[in-house]
């Protein structure tokens, strides 16, 4: 059975800073590409970041290259987001999910195959 399971959200102010961790189990996750979506209230599940089986490829959405930081251990069957300077808009809930094809790190969230049930992160001004 295929689990996807975020952890280490949160309450902050601004300008703080926060690691999600997305512990995979049920599928072989050191082949899979990973990807972090949020979704704000009212507002569609948009892309964050993406990271290929390896690490060494890496992908972010405009509003936080500079800011997050995607990671992977592959020993450990977990993907990372570390958050710094946290912003009030970054206020959502964080989803991972993977992607079994290689090759490309999508942005299209239909294009992933398993997502996690998502954690809440707010960041208060």
């Amino acid at each position: 059975q295929v689990q996807l399971v975020e952890s280490g959200g949160g309450l902050v102010q601004a300008g703080d800073s926060l690691r999600l961790s997305c512990a995979a189990s049920g599928f072989t996750f050191s082949l899979y590409t990973m990807g972090w979506f949020r979704q704000a209230p009212g507002k569609e599940r948009d892309f964050v970041s993406a990271i290929s089986w390896s690490g060494g490829s890496t992908r972010y959405a405009d509003s936080v290259k500079g800011r997050f930081t995607i990671s992977r251990d592959n020993a450990k069957n977990t993907l990372y987001l570390q958050m710094d300077s946290l912003k009030p808009e970054d206020t959502a809930v964080y989803y991972c999910a993977a992607d079994r094809r290689s090759g490309y790190l999508r942005v299209n969230l239909n294009e992933y195959d398993y997502w996690g049930q998502g954690t809440q992160v707010t960041v208060s001004s």
